[in-house]
């Protein structure tokens, strides 16, 4: 148990700061402070004292030094109960702290507010960090709150039990070291972009690359809320997002989203959103992407605002039955008509730049559908690293969210595509991105036709496309085919050609790949090899 005589509060966020303060003072502690601390205290009438009547030495080199002296870290470190350390104690005037309150220079916010780098360094507290690890360290002696929204809960202790209690003190000290890790994690990771930033000449490739995927990394994210559980109920789950993009955007769910109505966005809903959008947004002109359990189950563009809602049709009728119950992105604005449409069967989500006030009263009535309007979606096409976990560690890669075009890619077969066939290859492959390898997906120029998705053989990808394509009786004769990864045998474009694809997109790079030209060649079918591979596990 800590029962609290002396108190050294010192805050960034002051938040609360002068209940609390004043909460202590009512308890007999005495408040040593300093800078801006001290002056909010002192301005509340709450009797505080200056940290250099302590130290002995004033405050110096623009605040950069104030703390770091043996009068405050000995109060922080010192085991009570040792009779050398009491001996120290005594001998050097030292008296003991038992309550610290800090919290660290605004850094993340700093940075968020788009301030120069000289300005960005001089907001990185030393002195802080110091004494919240010293503090933390001696949790026996001493607590350490560096979240405002702990006060209430050490008054309540304090309160009850007339002092902290041990558990209390140890879930704090745990705390704390959470918040100094996290601060230097975005430290560290604000200087990596930094040099990234920098040249980006060819002879600094390796030097970048140093920068991009460092020895160590240290990631500091954020709990932003609790969900109801994770992927299925009987696991626990809370999203987290990146510390510098919570005080870049004070909001709820996806970064740059915000949620209209509906449900809180589950464990599920938030996987499928951020890939609706991704695929929406990836697509030519106005993309309509339906996504259920992380692959697309129907996707198309309209050249125009005026074509959404038929595009929106032309999806929906690729997996009708896979898009009940899916996540709906539409890179443009619902207005009425499409709203109309899109309720006749149920959704989980839709997601769009717009909603026309028409088109949130007919979502009105579906109160528990989830509307997410989203913000500058260029964003979300933006390079970012791409977390994968595995049993014992993690995988860090660049997000895949690069396409090469027909400038690119080379005609392999005998037969050059037409016009019609070259546009549907070009969304072809901007969709077969998005889908679960192995994937083979059929299309016509702008809508998808049928989709094979996630199969450990490819021959069984372009199977299970044609199957679904037969049951709601949809010609692939004309269709292109894409394939996300190269044909090993020559089998599996004799399916696509014997479904009635006339073209075919795929990486190339088989040992097989003239076997393959020669099948497409025998059935006078186009094929283009773009180079680039898109497995998505």
């Amino acid at each position: 148990m800590i029962k609290v005589k002396r108190a050294l509060i010192s805050v960034s966020d002051k938040s609360g700061l002068t209940d609390f303060a004043s909460f202590l003072h009512k308890q007999g502690v005495e408040i040593i402070s300093t800078g801006g601390t001290l002056k909010a205290i002192s301005d509340a009438g709450i009797p505080v004292k200056p940290v250099d009547q302590v130290t002995g030495f004033p405050e110096m080199m623009d605040g950069r030094l104030k703390t770091l002296h043996p009068k405050v870290h000995g109060g922080l470190l010192a085991l009570r109960d040792n009779p050398e350390h009491a001996a120290s104690m005594k001998e050097h005037d030292i008296h003991g702290i038992d309550l610290l309150v800090v919290n660290l220079y605004p850094f993340a916010a700093t940075v968020a507010s788009g301030k120069d780098f000289a300005t960005c360094i001089e907001n990185i507290d030393i002195g802080g960090p110091a004494m919240i690890r010293a503090g933390a360290k001696n949790h026996g002696y001493c607590a350490v709150v560096c979240d405002p929204s702990e006060y209430g809960a050490v008054e309540t202790e304090i309160t009850s039990l007339g002092a902290i209690s041990e558990d209390t003190a140890k879930r704090l000290a745990g705390a704390a070291y959470a918040h100094t890790a996290s601060y230097d994690a975005l430290i560290s990771d604000y200087f990596h972009k930094t040099l990234l930033k920098q040249d980006k000449s060819e002879e600094r490739a390796t030097h970048n690359r140093v920068a991009e995927f460092p020895p160590t990394i240290t990631l500091s994210y954020r709990k932003q809320t609790d969900l109801r559980y994770g992927e299925n109920p009987h696991q626990q789950a809370a999203f987290y997002r990146p510390a510098l993009s919570l005080e870049q955007e004070k909001q709820q769910g996806i970064a740059g989203t915000e949620q209209l109505q509906g449900k809180e966005l589950s464990f599920n809903n938030l996987l499928d959103t951020s890939s609706a959008l991704m695929c929406s947004l990836s697509l030519p002109d106005f993309g309509v992407a339906i996504v259920k359990h992380l692959n697309p189950c129907g996707v198309a563009s309209a050249s125009s605002q005026d074509d959404i809602n038929q595009a929106f049709l032309k999806a929906r009728a690729c997996d009708p039955i896979s898009a009940f119950g899916g996540v709906i992105s539409i890179n443009g604005e619902v207005d009425k008509t499409l709203a109309e449409t899109i309720a006749e069967q149920f959704a989980e989500v839709i997601v769009a730049p717009h909603f026309s006030p028409e088109a949130l009263e007919v979502f009105s009535a579906k109160k528990n559908l989830r509307l997410l309007r989203v913000d500058r979606p260029e964003r979300f096409l933006e390079a970012q690293k791409e977390i994968r976990q595995v049993h014992d560690g993690i995988l860090l890669q660049d997000m895949d969210i690069s396409y090469n075009d027909r400038d690119q890619w080379k005609v392999v077969s005998k037969r050059e595509p037409d016009s019609r066939e070259w546009q549907a290859m070009q969304f072809a492959w901007r969709l077969v991105k998005h889908v679960k390898s192995n994937a083979i997906v059929f299309t016509g120029p702008s809508e998808s036709l049928a989709i094979g998705a996630g199969q450990m053989s490819r021959v069984d990808a372009a199977e299970i496309a044609m199957s679904k394509a037969r049951k709601l009786e949809i010609d692939l004769h004309g269709s292109v085919a894409a394939s996300d990864a190269f044909f090993p045998f020559r089998d599996g474009l004799d399916i696509l050609a014997r479904a009635g694809a006339t073209a075919v997109i795929q990486p190339g790079g088989s040992v097989r790949d003239e076997e393959v030209i020669a099948a497409a060649d025998e059935q006078g079918v186009a094929m283009v090899f773009t180079g680039m591979r898109h497995f998505r596990h």
